[in-house]
């Protein structure tokens, strides 16, 4: 994955705020919070929004927009102005970044046996109510070793489909 000067680092949730929060800020990406729009991950999920408000500063260079998210049907439509400067990379988590917390309790048998999602399956049977929180995530994955083992795990037991990239790919 090659990646531009500048990154913007949008996520979806909270969750994965903090799943990047917590990687950049151990240093942990292949770039680094110095090298993100603003120092920080951006919470925006239109691209309209994202171009005024971000574009429209002037950036001499290419940005790259990183994109978290779990749905590999949400667009990202850019204006033609900026389309040629802005590389788009989406950075799937399906089917949610919940499948982290449930592959690091090694419940991932459980989990596929249960036929439920996996927000669900950590609310009910793991007795995580709040896995979506910011600061649950953030204190769960507070060793961010086992955070790079949860993806590197969910990345090789996913079927993620041929070209396109996970959280493990932004991994050093």
């Amino acid at each position: 994955m090659k990646l531009a000067k500048y990154k913007a680092c949008i996520c979806e949730g909270s969750a994965e705020s903090a799943i990047i929060d917590i990687l950049v800020d151990n240093n942990l990406l292949i770039f680094t919070r110095e090298e993100m729009l603003d120092e920080k991950v951006i919470r925006c999920r239109s691209a309209k929004n994202f171009e005024e408000r971000y574009l429209r500063k002037g950036f001499d260079e290419p940005i790259s927009v990183i994109r978290i998210l779990d749905s590999r049907r949400e667009s990202f439509k850019l204006s033609k102005a900026y389309a040629y400067k802005i590389d788009v990379v989406n950075v799937i988590t399906a089917p949610e970044i919940e499948m982290l917390i449930i592959h690091n309790e090694g419940a991932y048998e459980r989990f596929k046996r249960s036929g439920e999602k996996p927000s669900d399956f950590c609310k009910m049977d793991l007795r995580m109510g709040n896995v979506k929180a910011y600061d649950f995530v953030k204190d769960y994955f507070a060793n961010p070793k086992i955070l790079v083992d949860a993806i590197r795990e969910y990345r090789r037991v996913a079927n993620i489909p041929k070209g396109e990239y996970s959280l493990a790919d932004l991994l050093k």
